[in-house]
């Protein structure tokens, strides 16, 4: 539960990154800005737009509040911006069937001040056009003329307007979004199902908790197109569950859930209250969300969630799933022919796959491959820069072999978060004993950058935090800063496995810009007990 959390906590942990910080202030403050929305918007059908609008303008701006304890009050005045900017928007008119007209009219039959800007605005649309659509465009909406007048064949006409149409859309919104009315604000959505889930591993040896494991992959069967949604392990294990048993049909009757939204969608049944859709879209820049949309007594509402859980959502309700059309547009990939279900078949989500790569090793009794002569085998390169789901940062950080040596870099100027470079080893032959990680190491990164880390971990589960913020901080991680330097220099870190300690991890981190090199890596040990390995 979030109550306990003060709204200034939250507005910090969704600066730096936290994935759900930010849907926590959205969850806790949209009855608030609806109810705002309702009282200052004289169209009731504006209010989800303009509750939209509001967040996506807060999350946007979020490094611009002064206050983080006046989130509450900042959001009540977006929200009445907001609201005035959609009362003083006079209907633009574009085209009779985007579905508006191309030529401004005034009420008074003389064009004010704003009827100018806007047509202003359609010239410099229709300027930007192809000429063959320039060309169609004026004689079919300025000098009247029928589609069959204007090429041969009408067909020709019609595929040019149509393509005219599209085209000045997107000069629109992305030129001049002020014009567009909330009505047609509304963004498109493209029907997609479920067609499989698929355990993959990435093409570089990973970290085994907070890694992407499954790829669900939704069809356009219209647009013959495949979009690819990778999930963390626990995330991708539910959905993998959920998708094998909605492809063995609906629960019979009398037949007790078989998940947690399977009863969270006979509750809503029962209540009166069904689930009609779930939409992904993106709330800002790498926050990708699901919105949940309910329909009972009361009306239609929408609930937005993690986009996760909205596809656990639609599974286990067998709610019909949407995307929005620009993610797509931008995401989505041509089709593979084995997607796309069979004639006359209803499409039927896909159970999981088979793994089409290697499985994560398990962790050994001993260190492996310390000289990396076998590349990095046994090695497991991850980070915080893999977990954004929208997989705009994962390849901001890169790991090589060079000369016997191992180097993570930064690939880009200003990378997210942070990478290491590791090994897992189960604890049983060090219980109470002290170990050494060392190895010689050059660095050219800011200084505290860089470094080793020998962490301590219980149940295989990394004792210590992995938030880049704490990285340095946390003594659990026993970090080790290296100097930026060129030359080759001896460091080491020094731990003691406690008895109850079931693994340890130990390796090498860059959390900036820059590269880390190290070589001779060697874990040392007197053995359990004082005894020598």
């Amino acid at each position: 539960m979030d109550v306990d959390i003060p709204d200034a906590d939250l507005v910090r942990l969704a600066r730096c990154g936290e994935d759900g910080a930010f849907r926590i202030l959205v969850e806790r403050h949209a009855p608030a800005a609806r109810a705002r929305a309702a009282r200052l918007c004289p169209n009731p059908s504006d209010v989800d737009d303009i509750v939209q609008e509001s967040f996506l303008r807060a999350f946007v701006s979020l490094d611009r509040l002064r206050d983080p304890d006046r989130f509450a009050g900042w959001l009540a005045g977006i929200v009445h911006n907001v609201c005035r900017a959609v009362r003083r928007q006079a209907p633009l008119t574009l085209l009779p069937d985007w579905p508006e007209t191309l030529h401004p009219v005034a009420v008074d039959g003389l064009p004010s001040p704003e009827d100018l800007d806007r047509a202003d605005a359609v010239r410099a649309a229709v300027a930007g056009l192809p000429a063959g659509q320039r060309r169609a465009v004026a004689l079919y909406y300025y000098a009247d003329l029928p589609a069959d007048q204007i090429a041969e064949p009408p067909g020709a006409a019609r595929a040019s307007l149509h393509k005219a149409r599209q085209r000045l859309r997107r000069y629109i919104t992305e030129h001049r979004p002020d014009l567009v009315p909330a009505e047609t604000r509304r963004r498109l959505m493209t029907p997609v199902r479920i067609a499989r889930v698929e355990r993959r591993t990435r093409p570089t040896p990973r970290m085994p908790v907070r890694s992407p494991t499954h790829v669900v992959v939704l069809a356009d069967d219209a647009g013959r197109r495949e979009l690819e949604i990778w999930l963390l392990q626990r995330d991708g294990h539910q959905i993998e569950r959920l998708s094998e048993r909605a492809a063995s049909g609906p629960a019979g009757e009398g037949e007790l859930p078989r998940s947690a939204f399977e009863l969270g969608g006979q509750l809503l049944r029962l209540a009166g209250v069904s689930v009609t859709g779930v939409g992904i879209d993106e709330l800002g820049p790498d926050v990708t969300a699901a919105r949940i949309e309910l329909t009972g007594p009361a009306g239609t509402r929408h609930v937005t969630a993690r986009l996760p859980e909205g596809l656990a959502v639609a599974l286990a309700t067998g709610a019909p799933l949407r995307v929005a059309a620009p993610v797509m547009d931008r995401l989505a990939v041509p089709a593979r022919r084995d997607s796309r279900p069979a004639p006359d078949t209803p499409a039927r989500p896909a159970s999981g796959a088979a793994p089409t790569g290697p499985s994560r090793p398990r962790p050994r009794y001993q260190p492996r491959n310390l000289s990396f002569a076998d590349g990095m085998d046994h090695w497991l390169f991850a980070g915080n820069f893999i977990e954004h789901a929208s997989q705009s940062h994962w390849h901001d950080f890169t790991c090589t072999i060079e000369g016997g040596a191992a180097v993570i870099s930064s690939a880009v100027p200003d990378p997210a978060g942070f990478a290491v470079l590791g090994q897992e080893v189960l604890a049983e032959d060090y219980r109470g004993a002290t170990i050494t990680f060392r190895g010689e190491f050059r660095a050219d990164a800011p200084p505290g950058r860089a470094g080793l880390f020998l962490r301590a971990s219980e149940g295989h589960a990394v004792r210590g935090s992995m938030v880049e913020a704490d990285l340095l901080a946390d003594p659990d991680n026993n970090v080790t800063p290296v100097a930026s330097t060129a030359a080759w220099t001896p460091y080491e870190v020094t731990t003691r496995v406690e008895d109850d300690l079931d693994a340890f991890v130990f390796g090498i981190f860059l959390a900036a810009p820059g590269r880390l090199e190290l070589r001779h890596a060697e874990l040392r040990s007197p053995g359990p007990g004082g005894r020598g390995p």
